[in-house]
This record gives structure tokens, sequence and C-alpha cells, in this order.
């Protein structure tokens, strides 16, 4: 089945969606593309839900919210970041970034000291250097080899632990999800005193991990939030969300189990 993935080519979802499903995947521009990609048509999709350094992928949370898909596996994988240049580094006049990859490797992007330029993607950093021989850029190994452009530094990202939590989704639940997670989100639609503690209450009763919990604005307005929770799939979890669809509305994301990452080659 073809997967959609986020593009361009050598992004870290391009090269994490290579490494597991080969080539029967299809870039699309926008994480929104591939949530509705997965509703109107027979395909999956593998999109960025989380990362140890910047938290939630907000386009991904939103998609769950507006589309009615579910998560079928979730795959992690480490981010490692290259400086890449035609030139020695003492001839670069100019760096290329994108904004993210530049939060994750500040260190090395102040220590250099040149002037920085953003970009709108790993791969579109890589296609300027292209054009301005006298550049750098950092980029993920895939866009270095794709664009073939020399490495000059490797694993320059500030925390070598950094990690990106992907999880693919498709228009049906999975079978089964055997010892894994289970992901919902919870919509209180009221603000009180104790909502919060009662939601988590339900689990804690029920000795129930959860593994993360994350707000998120429901677009009704300030204050009002709803709560991406995932938590170790157990025989009690079915009870649980029987008992929170009692406290507040509940949108079942899925239960599901890890997929493995081949090594890079």
């Amino acid at each position: 089945m073809t997967m959609l993935v986020l593009g361009p080519e050598g992004t870290f979802s391009h090269e994490l969606a290579y490494r597991v499903f080969g080539s029967d995947i299809t870039l699309v521009p926008t994480i929104q593309q591939i949530f509705s990609g997965v509703v109107k048509g027979s395909c999956e999709g593998l999109v960025p839900l989380e990362n140890s350094e910047a938290g939630g992928v907000g386009a991904s949370l939103d998609g769950f919210l507006g589309y009615s898909v579910y998560i079928r596996g979730e795959l992690f994988m480490p981010i490692h970041h290259y400086l890449v240049s035609f030139v020695p580094l003492d001839a670069v006049d100019v760096i290329y970034v994108h904004p993210q990859t530049h939060e994750q490797c500040s260190r090395l992007v102040e220590a250099l000291s040149y002037p920085v330029i953003h970009t709108a993607s790993n791969a579109a950093s890589a296609r300027a250097v292209l054009e301005s021989r006298g550049s750098a850029a950092i980029v993920s190994m895939m866009a270095a080899r794709l664009y073939q452009i020399p490495v000059r530094r490797e694993c320059v990202e500030n925390n070598p632990q950094n990690v990106t939590r992907f999880v693919t989704i498709s228009s049906s639940p999975a079978a089964s999800a055997g010892p894994g997670k289970c992901s919902i989100v919870v919509d209180p639609r009221e603000d009180r005193a104790g909502l919060l503690h009662g939601l988590l209450t339900v689990f804690a009763e029920r000795g129930i991990n959860l593994t993360r919990i994350e707000s998120r604005p429901s677009k009704r307005g300030i204050g009002s939030y709803v709560f991406f929770i995932d938590f170790e799939h157990t025989p009690a979890d079915s009870e649980a969300m029987e008992m929170l669809q009692d406290l507040a509305r509940m949108k079942y994301l899925g239960c599901y189990g890890e997929i493995e990452v081949p090594t890079w080659r």
C-alpha cells in the first residue's frame, strides 16, 4: 500500500519512509495533505508526532483533531544533522538552515558565526547550496547524499539523544495492538476545578501507565484545551476509555505497536 510522506526529497520523513517502506511512497508538500489523502484514498500516511527537543508537532496534532484517522504503528528515529558544503569551512560566506534544525543545532551555528538564511526544509537548504557554491547548510544524511554535497562535520546536533517519534495513520484502526500503546484525545468542553485530576484518576485507579499527555488549544477561545493522551495498552484500557466518556468527549485514535526501523546504510 502506498505511504503518503512529507516531502520534498531529503526530509527526515522521506529518509525514514525509505528505510522502512522502500520505494512505495508518495511525497506531498504538507502534513495536512497527508491526512486528507488518507481519508480520501486507499493509502496510509507517515507523520511526525513529537520530538524529544521541540515537543509535539502542531500540524499533526491538528490533523488528528480534524480528520477521522487512526494510528496503526509508531516509529522512533534518531535525528542526526550534518554540516555540508562544497568549499572548506573557512571559505563559507553564509549558511542555510531550516528554523527547527537551527534550534536543534544552535551551538554549532553560533560558534560558526556565519550569516544565517532560514529555509522551508532541510531539502531546500541542500538545494540552496547547489545554487550558491560558497555556502554551507545543515541537512539530513539523505539530503547530503541526494544532492551529493560533501559532509564537513557529522552529527552536529546539540543533543545526541535527539529522537523524533513518527506514527503511521490509516482510515481504519489496527486489528491488534499486542503489547503497545493506545492514543486518545479528550475534550472536556468545560473548565472546572479538579477536572484534569478526575480524568487522570481514571487511569491511576486501574494501574494504567500514561506515557504522554499534551494539551492543545481547542480553537474555541483562550483557555479552552483538549488533551492528547498516550498510555500503555492493558486489559483495563477499554474500561478506562468507557469511564472517560462519562466525564468528557473522547476521540479514539487507536491501539498499536512499534514498527522496527532498519539501520541506515
